[in-house]
């Protein structure tokens, strides 16, 4: 049974940062493309990061570029995501998300399994 269970959400004022751990079981995980994706009620999920079968590879919305680092801890099958500067518009429930045969451009409604979510405040 695949699961995606993230963590590290919470309230963190604008400028802080806040580290996501996404951890991944069931499944493969050095094979399949994991992303980041974040939604704020009534707004459609939009895209935070992807990082590609490809260790190498990522892809970041240009709102977060250059403030945000997705990452994956092969030792412990997670997927991070690193929020620094963060602003008050990053607040949003932020969701891991996996597939087989994701790639960088991949809208989030083709991704195949997502976890519950964790909400992230930043206060201004």
């Amino acid at each position: 049974q695949v699961q995606l269970a993230e963590s590290g959400g919470g309230s963190v004022h604008a400028g802080g940062s806040l580290k996501l751990s996404c951890t991944v079981s069931g499944l493969p995980f050095a094979e399949y493309c994991l992303g980041w994706f974040r939604q704020v009620p009534g707004m459609e999920r939009e895209l935070g990061a992807i990082a590609g079968i490809d260790d190498d590879s990522t892809t970041y919305a240009d709102s977060v570029k250059g403030r945000f680092t997705i990452s994956r801890g092969d030792a412990k099958n997670t997927l991070h995501l690193d929020m620094d500067g963060v602003k008050a518009e990053d607040t949003a429930m932020y969701y891991c998300t996996a597939d087989p045969r994701g790639w960088l451009g991949m809208p989030s409604s083709d991704f195949k399994y997502w976890g519950q979510g964790t909400q992230v405040t930043v206060s201004s």
